[in-house]
Order: structure tokens, then C-alpha cells, then sequence
């Protein structure tokens, strides 16, 4: 793929998704999603490689199934309602299927299998773009409209923190392994989003950055399964002892980034006399931290065959661009000292 090529589909997805942002308008939206998703599907398939292309197909059908179903739900609120207004969308019809198509669009269980097998597919560049940027749209969408019917969002929300869990307890792809958080992480965005859209926001955005900061890290080292982060220690001991950390700010320990959202997430479901859904979401990331741990243990404690009597691979110099995964690790990793003044942020 050349660059001018590359060029104009990266921009068709930030125009796509920017075109989303600004509308209050259901056919402006519509069009922003589908924008958005013409794009990426070449990024998906330029390997030409029978994976990706699968990926991309299985991609394409999903996401049109989704924009079939909101096209017609938007339809139908603006034959019952008469305008096309998003934030005036307000039948429970439209709007559980406007929520159920949204929740296929961003991978929210029960209908969240397509997205470990897309996200396996892709090479490390591609995949950071739909496990992150492709979030935003429909999400967007999601924090303007209102919860058509009672507990819904928490049925979906709390579903996906235990599949997005269970999911990833016996896999050895670590494309896989984040495609399951990936599902865990929003499950826990969607709980928060009727009580409070900030935190909701807030939360994606810490998300985003501690997942690009672990994405990055795995293209940097080319590793695409757990037996690669055996051998890592021999060829980078700094990028070793980096990587537990965004392991462990993605698992939300403290004293790490991840820790920040579902620290506040709990404080506001407490504010919400919500101890009970609370804790089944408490009980739900033990199970992701699970294979964190041992994403972690392998990668520190699990030591590969060392038979090579050359120069130490990190003793080289390299000339790899390593300044994204510098800045992105630094607030994947030291972010919860600033927990009051995003706290007064989200107050005010």
C-alpha cells in the first residue's frame, strides 16, 4: 500500500468518526459510521493474507448487519416521532434497537464473538486502530441517547466484564488476549454510562491509552503469542520490566493508570446504591486479572533456551521509532496521582 493510499483512508476514518462526533442528526451519524468503516477495511486486507482477509469479510458483515439494524431503528423513531434528532430519540423500540446495534458495532457481550477472531486476524498496526479509534463513534452515539428500558445497559455492561474474563483464561494469542479485554474494559464503561457520561468518557480514554502504550510494545517486539514474551528478557530487559506494568494498569491494580476508572466507576455505582452490581463487576475483573498475572509470569519469571554465544540483542543499538511507546507508557503507568483533579473535573 503506498503512502498517498494509506493517507486518504486514514483520514476517511478520522473524518468518518469526526463526522460522528458532530452530528445530532441520525443520518449524519449513519453516514460518519459507515465512513469510518469503508476505511479501516483496506487496512484490514492489505497483508492479502487468507486471515485477513477473512477478518476483513467477517468485519464488513458484522458492522453492515449493525448499520442495517440502526438505519431502520432511526427510521422508525423518526416515523413514529417525526424528527431525526438524536438526543429526542425517546420510544423504547428505537432505542433498544438503536442500543442492541451500537453494542454489535463495539464488540459488548452477548454479541461480542466476532471481534477476538477479527482482532486475531489483523496484523499488530491494524488491530490497535479497531480495538481503540473504532470505539469512539458508536460510543459517542451511545452517551446522547437514553436507556430505553431498565437495566439493560447493566445486563449488557455486566455480561461483558465476565465474558470479556472467562473468555480469555486459555489463550495463548495475545491478539486474542486483548480482544478479550477489549470486551471486559467496555463492559465497564457501559455499566457507568447512565449514571455519569464523563467517567464513562474518562474511562474510555485511560482505555485507550494504556491499550495503544501494550499494542505498541507487541509490534516493537513483533510478539503475537504468549511463547514470544519467553525469549523477551534476553533480547530487551527494559521492555521486560515495562511490560508487567501495562499488564498489570490494564488488570486496574493500583498503583497504576488502570486502577484510576474503576476506582471512581465503584465510587459512583456506591453513590447509586448499586452494591450489588458493584460487586458481581469486582468479581467479573478477577478473572480477567487472572491471565494478566500470567501474560506477566511469563513474560518475567519463564525463561527461554538461551544456546547463542553472539552479542546480547539488546546490547545493539536500534533504530526503532520508540517515542509513542515512551509517551504512552508513561501515562499508562503514572496517571493516579492526578485522581483528584479528575475528580474535581468530573464535579464541575
Amino acid at each position: 500500500m503506498t503512502a498517498t493510499t494509506l493517507t486518504i483512508l486514514l483520514l476517511a476514518l478520522g473524518i468518518g468518526t469526526s463526522l460522528t462526533f458532530v452530528s445530532s442528526h441520525w443520518l449524519l451519524a449513519w453516514m460518519g459510521l459507515e465512513i469510518s468503516t469503508l476505511a479501516i477495511l483496506p487496512l484490514m486486507a492489505q497483508q492479502h493474507h487468507p486471515r485477513a482477509v477473512e477478518a476483513a469479510t467477517k468485519y464488513f458483515l458484522i458492522q453492515a448487519t449493525a448499520a442495517a439494524v440502526l438505519l431502520f431503528a432511526s427510521t422508525t423513531n423518526a416515523w413514529i416521532s417525526g424528527h431525526w434528532d438524536i438526543q429526542q430519540t425517546s420510544h423504547p423500540l428505537p432505542l433498544t434497537m438503536i442500543t442492541l446495534a451500537l453494542a454489535l458495532k463495539i464488540g459488548l457481550a452477548p454479541l461480542h464473538s466476532w471481534q477476538p477472531e477479527v482482532l486475531q486476524g489483523l496484523e499488530l498496526n491494524t488491530g490497535v486502530i479497531m480495538a481503540t479509534w473504532q470505539k469512539l463513534a458508536p460510543f459517542a452515539i451511545l452517551s446522547q441517547i437514553q436507556s430505553p428500558v431498565p437495566f439493560l445497559l447493566t445486563t449488557l455492561g455486566i455480561a461483558s466484564i465476565f465474558i470479556g474474563g472467562w473468555g480469555g483464561l486459555n489463550q495463548t494469542q495475545l491478539r486474542k488476549v486483548l480482544g478479550y479485554s477489549s470486551i471486559a474494559h467496555l463492559g465497564w464503561m457501559i455499566l457507568v454510562l447512565q449514571y455519569s457520561r464523563p467517567l464513562a468518557l474518562l474511562a474510555l480514554l485511560l482505555y485507550i491509552v494504556v491499550t495503544y502504550a501494550t499494542f505498541t510494545l507487541f509490534m516493537l517486539k513483533k510478539a503475537t503469542c504468549v511463547k514470544t514474551l519467553f525469549a523477551l528478557g534476553v533480547k530487551n530487559p527494559i521492555l521486560t520490566t515495562l511490560l508487567p506494568f501495562l499488564l498489570m494498569s490494564l488488570a486496574s491494580l493500583p498503583p497504576l493508570t488502570g486502577f484510576l476508572a474503576k476506582l471512581l466507576i465503584l465510587k459512583e455505582l456506591a453513590k447509586q446504591g448499586l452494591a450489588l452490581t458493584a460487586t458481581m463487576a469486582i468479581l467479573g475483573t478477577l478473572l480477567s486479572a487472572f491471565f494478566y498475572i500470567r501474560l506477566s509470569v511469563a513474560t518475567t519469571l519463564t525463561l527461554a533456551p538461551n544456546i547463542s554465544t553472539g552479542t546480547a540483542p539488546w546490547r545493539l543499538t536500534s533504530s526503532r521509532f520508540t517515542l509513542p511507546l515512551s509517551i504512552s507508557s508513561m501515562l499508562a503507568i503514572a496517571l493516579l496521582p492526578l485522581t483528584p483533579a479528575l475528580i474535581a473535573l468530573l464535579t464541575y
